[in-house]
């Protein structure tokens, strides 16, 4: 039985030796709240610190590939693909990142990550047009793989 615990009841790393190789994918997804004039300065690339956009992705896929070095628990993974999308709603910016790996364990934890780093570099890059951006709601949108099968969020 695999278990989080130690022993001593301290926090440890699944051993995955004993699981099934599966496809595992995941999608999140989490959104900015911007002023209208930091709307469109990222959108017509007039942000001094250059292409909020592209930046932001290269730290979302950065982030994904680097989970395991900040999330204590989280499995080094091989993966096999990531994808970073951006889209304005409104004054919302919202960020998705889809992970894909076959392996042991899920990469839930890899599009969170993907998708807060995708956020907070959005914040830093314009945060001298804007302080008030406001980081909103970062969920789970799927998963599938693994025992616990497909996970499709609901009602967001």
């Amino acid at each position: 039985m695999f278990t989080h615990l130690d022993k001593n009841g301290r926090g440890q790393m699944v051993d995955v030796s004993q699981k099934e190789i599966s496809q595992r994918e995941a999608i999140a997804k989490g959104s900015i709240e911007l002023k209208n004039e930091t709307i469109d300065a990222i959108k017509n690339e007039k942000i001094k610190k250059g292409d909020v956009l592209a930046i932001a992705q290269v730290a979302a896929i950065q982030a994904v590939k680097n989970t395991s070095s900040i999330i204590p628990m989280a499995h080094p993974l091989l993966l096999n693909g990531i994808n970073v999308d951006f889209n304005f709603e409104g004054n919302l910016l919202f960020c998705q990142v889809k992970v894909k790996c076959q392996g042991k364990t899920g990469v839930e934890m890899e599009a969170l990550t993907g998708v807060s780093a995708g956020l907070l570099t959005v914040y830093d890059m314009c945060k001298a047009l804007d302080k008030s951006m406001t980081i909103k709601d970062i969920y789970l949108v799927k998963k599938s793989g693994g025992k616990s099968g497909l996970y499709e969020r609901k009602n967001l």
